[in-house]
């Protein structure tokens, strides 16, 4: 009896065993604590990031006194063509995927010369083969860019992009204080970054 528990027992060992080694890997997908917000990562530990669709993240973080959260949809680049390709140049582009990309702040800020309101807009973009255009609009609520109105615009600021060493899989906005009343927003996606520079009055 006790020989046939003991081969019993060593064959649900080997059983469990070889259903683990048939699970697949899950891709990584990185968080900060709530506090900063969640933040799309590509893949790490050669870990395929297999999920196809765009997936639905925010970034909240402060600059100076004001609280800045930016809302989006990151898609992967899933060795597509982006640039000039999936994401035409010279139209405007959501920034992101699905519902408009969207930013809040609850006191005013600067983007460059222009003080800009507190309260919640949609971020566009015209990608360039040199130049970008960086644009703030009034309609936040909206799908893609079906219903962007240039008439609602509160800023437009051209840009030129930096490139990235290495790829960004996923879509990134990151929010970053570089001095008391100084800061900077970014997006990275595929080999391309950009940063638009952010001051607190």
């Amino acid at each position: 009896m006790r020989k046939l528990i003991t081969i019993l027992a060593a064959c649900l060992y080997l059983l469990a065993l070889s259903c683990k080694q048939k699970e697949k890997p899950q891709p990584a997908i990185e968080t900060t604590s709530p506090a900063v917000g969640i933040i799309i990562e590509s893949s790490k530990d050669g870990v395929t990031d297999t999920i196809t669709k765009s997936i639905k993240a925010y970034i909240t973080s402060k600059i100076g006194p004001a609280t800045f959260t930016i809302s989006y949809y990151s898609p992967a680049v899933r060795e597509r063509i982006i640039w000039g390709g999936l994401v035409p140049f010279d139209q405007v582009w959501v920034t992101g995927a699905h519902s408009a990309t969207n930013i809040q702040s609850d006191h005013e800020f600067f983007i460059g010369n222009k003080a800009i309101p507190a309260g919640k807009y949609a971020i566009f973009t015209i990608p360039g083969k040199d130049d970008w255009t960086f644009i703030l609009n009034k309609n936040w609520g909206q799908h893609l860019a079906d219903n962007y109105s240039e008439a609602e615009d509160v800023l437009r600021l051209k840009i030129k992009p930096d490139t990235l060493l290495i790829v960004q899989e996923r879509l990134r906005y990151v929010i970053d204080q570089l001095g008391q009343k100084d800061g900077q927003i970014e997006m990275s996606w595929e080999k391309l970054k950009l940063v638009i520079p952010v001051r607190i009055p």
